[in-house]
C-alpha cells in the first residue's frame, strides 16, 4: 500500500504544470491591435512597436503578427539593440490594421544576496549607463544634488541605496500626469512629482551623476484577472549595476504608487515593507518591452530622436501621431490568462 501511494504521489507530481513549480510568476497572452485607418491616404503610414523578447526573467512565445500592411519586419535600433516591430502602409491604402499577439511568462525577480565587498571595476565598461540623456542631465543641479545625497558614501551599493531612499522619500506620484510622464529631470527637481518614467528618470540621472551605472526599463503590466483591457498599463522601472554582482532591480515609483493608492505615510510599516521589497525586487506582473532614451528607430523615423519607446510610435507621412491620444492613434491592448 505504501509503495502504491508513493507511486501515485510521484505520478501526480510529474503531472503538475511546470509553471506551478517555478515560484512566483504570472503568465498570459497579450494582444495588441492597431488601426491607422482614417488618416490621410495621400501619405504612407508607418508604425513602430516595442517588440517583446525572452530573457532570464521572462519567456515570450507564440508570437503572431497579422494585418493588411505593405511590409512588416522585426528590427532593432543601433545603440541599445531594442527590438522593434515595424510595419508600413502605402499611399492610397484605406485600411491600415495590424495585430501583434504573444504569450508571456514573467518571473518575480529578487536579487538581494549582495556581496560583502565591492570589486574593482572600470567605469568605461558602463559608459552608456553613466552618460546623460536629453532630459536626464548629470551636471549642474543634478550633480550637486547627487553629491549631497551620497556625501560620505564610497561604494556603488551605498550610493545607489542613498539615492533610492531619497527618491522614495522625496518624489511623489501625480495621477493627473498623462501616460508615464516625459522624465524631464530638471523640471522634476523643481516639482518632484510625476509618474513612473518621471520618478525613475530622476533615480537614473542621480545615479549616473554619482558614478553609479543605471538605466530605465519600459514595458507593460500584466493583468490579474482572466481578461483585462491593459491599453493604458504601460510601466517604467529601473536597475543599477553593482560591480562584481549583477544588475539590481529597483522600483521606487511603485513604492510611491502603493503609498498613494493605500493612503500610506512614509513612516508606516507597510511603506517600509514596500521600500524593502522594491530594493532588489520586482513583482511578476510586468513584461519588459524596450530600453534606452533618445532613440533613432529602425527604419528611422522622420524628425528627432524619440525620448522613450515605452509606447507604440506612428507617423503619417512626416507627421507623428500622439501615442497618448486614442482619437488620433487608435490601439487596444488586451491581457488574457
Amino acid at each position: 500500500m505504501n509503495k502504491l501511494w508513493s507511486l501515485l504521489v510521484t505520478v501526480a507530481f510529474l503531472l503538475i504544470p511546470l509553471q506551478t513549480l517555478a515560484g512566483n510568476e504570472s503568465s498570459g497572452t497579450i494582444t495588441m491591435e492597431f488601426d491607422l485607418s482614417g488618416h490621410d491616404i495621400n501619405e504612407e503610414a508607418q508604425l513602430w512597436i516595442p517588440y517583446p523578447l525572452s530573457d532570464r526573467d521572462q519567456l515570450i512565445s507564440n508570437i503572431s503578427v497579422s494585418g493588411d500592411y505593405a511590409e512588416s519586419a522585426v528590427y532593432s535600433d543601433q545603440k541599445y539593440s531594442t527590438p522593434i516591430l515595424y510595419a508600413r502602409w502605402d499611399k492610397e491604402d484605406a485600411s491600415r490594421k495590424l495585430t501583434l499577439t504573444f504569450h508571456a511568462v514573467r518571473q518575480e525577480v529578487e536579487r538581494r544576496d549582495f556581496p560583502a565587498k565591492e570589486v574593482a571595476w572600470d567605469p568605461a565598461d558602463y559608459a552608456m549607463h553613466l552618460a546623460p540623456t536629453s532630459l536626464g542631465p548629470i551636471d549642474g543641479q543634478v550633480k550637486i544634488l547627487a553629491d549631497e545625497i551620497t556625501k560620505g558614501k564610497t561604494t556603488v551599493f551605498d550610493k545607489a541605496k542613498a539615492i533610492y531612499d531619497w527618491t522614495c522619500e522625496n518624489m511623489f506620484r501625480d495621477p493627473k500626469i498623462i501616460g508615464c510622464g516625459p522624465g524631464d529631470v530638471y523640471s522634476l527637481l523643481k516639482r518632484p512629482s510625476g509618474k513612473c518614467t518621471d520618478i525613475h528618470s530622476v533615480f537614473v540621472a542621480l545615479c549616473r551623476a554619482a558614478g553609479v551605472p543605471a538605466r530605465e526599463i519600459f514595458g507593460i503590466r500584466q493583468g490579474k484577472k482572466p481578461e483585462q483591457d491593459i491599453t493604458g498599463w504601460q510601466h517604467c522601472w529601473a536597475e543599477f549595476y553593482l560591480p562584481g554582482y549583477d544588475w539590481v532591480p529597483v522600483d521606487p515609483a511603485d513604492v510611491r504608487k502603493k503609498m498613494l493608492k493605500q493612503d500610506l505615510k512614509l513612516g508606516d510599516i507597510t511603506t517600509s515593507e514596500y521600500r524593502e521589497y522594491f530594493w532588489g525586487g520586482w513583482d511578476q506582473y510586468r513584461v519588459k518591452l524596450a530600453m534606452g532614451r533618445d532613440l533613432v528607430l529602425n527604419p528611422p523615423q522622420h524628425g528627432a530622436a524619440i525620448n522613450t519607446f515605452g509606447y507604440p510610435y506612428a507617423q503619417i507621412g512626416a507627421k507623428t501621431l500622439d501615442w497618448l491620444d486614442p482619437k488620433t492613434f487608435k490601439y487596444t491592448f488586451t491581457f488574457r490568462q
